[in-house]
């Protein structure tokens, strides 16, 4: 971190002030999940996208690699038959699902996906597969095979679709047996070896399917892991480990374009750290399937602040980063949703430097853990507010992550409890911060400094 001294004490005294971290709605809960998730990195996998053949095969090809990068959890977008019926595009959407039971032979085989899981497991990932519980293809076994009233339907007695997704037909959960099946669904891929669901749309099915659902899951493993597409405590709840950070993403965004300043993200992290428990992962991101596809790349969407707003996802409090196809190569590209539009220029850059960095310093410190186990944030104030200057302690493991969230050149002045040498992150060198000597930040730039 280059850093530009000046000497300012007539200031010290007013500054000399830090903020106390926020406690959530529960009081520190130990083991509210499995040893193995607290400091886990997710990756999106878009199978389809991934490479030429957009295979399980392939995707298995892939994995050394995502291992060496510091990858430990591997999401897979639908696998699943896609519908033909109200089809959109050449292939379809992978969330228009014909048979929860089947793989999409896009892909492969069920023997490709089980040789990838087991090879999968065997380098030490977790494997979590997208899991749509709202909705099947109107062409789905069930839409015939069913009693009607295991759909929702119009007039005419046809599927209902929502919004504009005209190739979906949306189950009707006050139908009790459609709980029984979906549940069954679960319990099948479980018998699979699969480790977990990122749960599509999580707020469209009851809470109360949830709850049952995962006591039943969990019954038969306990250290299955749930991450529902919604915001909301209730999530957390029903059985929930994570939940998405839309809002933090959709600030990010807004502060990269200058509509907002990096004050409004501070607002944000101690809003959400007062309403939600301790215990709560939030996953954080700086893209994901939907966000490519229909609003662009990070590039697109956040320019220079890119890489600055990705760091940032790694340190704040609670949270669970996430990294989708292509990031790691700094991919400024928009994949098609229904149609084949393959990534197969996977040559390393600095952008893999930046998430291989990344995974290892969150795997090294026990203050960056999600949910409970990870150090509270306790903000520097008196920093303008395009500056977030925050540390985060557990047991003597102590990150202090310093922001400009701005494109302009800002000035720090620390006070006393930042003082000291510190390891900088990026490249090991020692930093060393005095109380009251005021450094510069350049235009989107960062510091995470370690100390044990």
């Amino acid at each position: 971190m280059k850093i530009l001294k000046k000497y300012t004490l007539g200031l010290l005294a007013a500054l000399m002030m830090w903020t106390v971290g926020c406690a959530g709605p529960e009081a520190r809960v130990e083991g509210a999940h499995p040893e193995w998730m607290y400091n886990t990195v997710v990756y999106e996998m878009n199978v389809r996208q991934q490479s030429a053949e957009g295979t399980f095969a392939a995707a298995e090809k892939r994995l050394p690699f995502l291992k060496e990068l510091g990858v430990d959890i591997i999401w897979l977008m639908p696998i699943h038959p896609i519908g033909e019926k109200g089809r959109k595009g050449s292939l379809g959407s992978y969330y228009a699902i014909r048979n929860y039971r089947e793989v999409n032979p896009e892909f492969g085989t069920m023997a490709d996906f089980e040789r990838f899981l087991e090879s999968a497991h065997k380098q030490g990932f977790r494997v979590i597969l997208d899991y749509v519980a709202n909705h099947t293809s109107p062409d789905a076994a069930w839409v015939s095979e069913k009693p009607a009233e295991w759909y929702y339907r119009d007039s005419l007695g046809e599927p209902m679709v929502q919004y504009d997704w005209t190739d979906i037909s949306k189950l009707n959960y006050e139908t009790p047996e459609v709980h029984d099946a979906m549940i069954e669904v679960l319990k099948f891929w479980i018998g699979k070896g699969v480790d977990g669901f990122r749960c599509d749309v999580a707020g469209e099915v009851p809470d109360k399917y949830w709850n049952r659902a995962f006591k039943e899951v969990r019954a038969i493993n306990p250290e299955v892991y749930c991450l529902a597409e919604g915001e909301g405590v209730h999530f957390h709840e029903n059985g929930f480990d994570a939940t998405y950070s839309w809002e933090l993403l959709h600030l990010m965004e807004d502060v990269a374009r200058g509509k907002k300043n990096g004050g409004e993200i501070r607002q944000w992290i101690e809003r959400f750290t007062k309403e939600y428990p301790r215990s709560a992962f939030r996953l954080m991101f700086t893209s994901n399937h939907d966000e490519n596809s229909w609003s662009g790349s990070e590039f697109e969407r956040m320019g220079k602040a890119a890489e600055t707003m990705a760091a940032l996802t790694y340190v704040l409090p609670q949270g669970q980063p996430l990294i989708y196809t292509g990031q790691e190569v700094g991919m400024d590209h928009r994949f098609l949703f229904f149609d084949k539009d393959p990534w197969t220029d996977w040559t390393e850059n600095g952008f893999t430097a930046f998430y291989r960095r990344m995974n290892a310093l969150r795997h090294a410190h026990p203050a960056l853990a999600a949910g409970e186990r990870g150090g509270e944030a306790h903000f520097m104030v008196g920093t303008v507010p395009e500056v977030l200057v925050f540390t985060r302690e557990v047991e003597g493991d102590r990150v202090l992550s310093i922001f400009n969230l701005s494109e302009n050149r800002q000035s720090v002045i620390p006070t006393r409890e930042i003082e000291g040498r510190w390891t900088d992150s990026r490249d090991g060198s020692t930093v060393e911060i005095k109380a009251g000597e005021e450094f510069t930040l350049e235009g989107w730039q960062y510091g995470i400094l370690t100390r044990k």
